[in-house]
Parts: C-alpha cells; sequence; structure tokens
C-alpha cells in the first residue's frame, strides 16, 4: 500500500504545470499601453504595424514580421497601398492580416473625404488635393475618378470611372456626360494617377480632356479642372492654362 508521501508525489506528477506566457506578451503590453498614452504619436512605423498584426495574429511574436514587411514594401503607405492579392502572398500573412492592412487604408481614405465632401472645392482644395494623393499616387494601374460639383462648386460625390494598365486608363466621356446629368451637377473635376510617378500631362490626357469638355459643355456642365497624380506631385490642367 503506497505510503502518504507517495501520494503527494503522484498527486504532484499528475498537476498541470502553467505554462509560462509567450515572451511576447508583455511587449505587447508594453506597446498598447503607450499607445494608450500617446494616441501612436512618436511610435515608429513598424511598431504601430506591429500593434496592428497583433489582432490579426494573437499567437506568434509578429515584430521581426512587421520589420520584414517595411523593408520589403519600404513604407507603411506602400504596404497598406498595395494589391490585396500581393499582401496577402507574403511569407507569415494570411487572408485575415491582409484584409485588416487593407481595412486601414480604406478607413484612412474614408476620413480624407470626409474633409472633402459636402465642401466647396475652393475653401478645401488642398484637402481635396491630400485626398486624391491618398486614393491614387500609390495605384500601380491608371484610375480615372471623377468628382460632381454642384452650382456653389461644393462637391456632392466622387466616382471611380475606370481601371486601366500601367500608362492608360479607360474614359467614356458619354458615361460621365448622364452620371453629371444624374447628379445634376454643374460642373465635374477629372482626376487620374499616372503610375510612373511622372504627373506631366500626356499628349492623349490633353486631347482626351479637350474632347470631354465640349461634351459637358453641350448639356451646360463645366470642367472645372483636371487633375493627373502622381508619386512625384500633381498637375492641375486649370494652373497649366490646358482648360
Amino acid at each position: 500500500m503506497p505510503s502518504e508521501s507517495d501520494r503527494q508525489k503522484d498527486l504532484l506528477q499528475e498537476a498541470p504545470v502553467a505554462e509560462a506566457a509567450p515572451h511576447y506578451h508583455g511587449h505587447r503590453a508594453r506597446l498598447r499601453a503607450r499607445f494608450r498614452e500617446t494616441g501612436g504619436q512618436g511610435m515608429p512605423d513598424y511598431e504601430i504595424l506591429e500593434l496592428l498584426l497583433a489582432l490579426a495574429i494573437p499567437r506568434r511574436d509578429v515584430k521581426p514580421l512587421a520589420k520584414d514587411l517595411l523593408a520589403r514594401f519600404g513604407t507603411f503607405a506602400n504596404l497598406i497601398s498595395a494589391p490585396l492579392d500581393q499582401i496577402e502572398a507574403q511569407e507569415g500573412l494570411g487572408e485575415v492580416a491582409a484584409i485588416a492592412l487593407k481595412t486601414v487604408r480604406e478607413a484612412a481614405l474614408r476620413l480624407l473625404a470626409a474633409e472633402v465632401m459636402q465642401r466647396p472645392v475652393i475653401s478645401s482644395w488642398n484637402a481635396l488635393l491630400d485626398y486624391c494623393r491618398a486614393r491614387l499616387a500609390r495605384e500601380s494601374r491608371e484610375e480615372t475618378r471623377v468628382l460632381f460639383l454642384d452650382r456653389k462648386n461644393v462637391l456632392i460625390a466622387d466616382e471611380g470611372h475606370g481601371k486601366g494598365t500601367v500608362d492608360q486608363s479607360p474614359l467614356y466621356i458619354r458615361e460621365v456626360v448622364k452620371r453629371a446629368l444624374d447628379h445634376a451637377a454643374s460642373a465635374v473635376i477629372l482626376v487620374h494617377n499616372h503610375p510612373s510617378g511622372d504627373p506631366a500631362p500626356s499628349r492623349a490626357d490633353i486631347d482626351m480632356t479637350r474632347d470631354l469638355a465640349t461634351a459637358l459643355k453641350a448639356v451646360g456642365i463645366g470642367l472645372h479642372d483636371h487633375l493627373v497624380i502622381g508619386r512625384q506631385g500633381h498637375a492641375s490642367f486649370k494652373s497649366l492654362g490646358l482648360l
């Protein structure tokens, strides 16, 4: 018959051993505390990215992954602006984390859009340029958007009107005119990007803009401006004397 000491040893052997918390849990708690205190101001990009990745990948140390992603894409902005499939294909990421990153970009765009929608474009021109750059400057393909203005030049709608290749994007003039009439717009602003980075208008850009201006004028709608967005800046047809 086992002695009392033997029974106690058996109980000790059978008792579950509490697992130590992974080493990165304390690090995450400190990051969250810093974010709470500062709102994120002053924290480097890799720490903000690390906090975000930790929400999508809770059971892994994501600090090395955050630094690796920034090294590959160059900047936080480049990372969240990359195509979803390109982000998802990165080693260490999956669908959940990739969608989390793209959600951040969409939230940022909506925040910027809130600064310009339902406001006169003249008084919010710099905010409008910030929004257009954030939406289009890092796109890998040309994309065209049309901004619709009412008679007081208040921005009432923003619509995408086609994605193309690295150096051209289709624009259907009749569709732009139709949508302008649907919105009861008095003027429109055409916006598209140059993935090459150089915002200088091409000959095709100039010819298409003149055709659009003529078609809009026929139904009493003005072409307020055509903005070309590139990573190196932007070009305004109005400022260049092309409208």
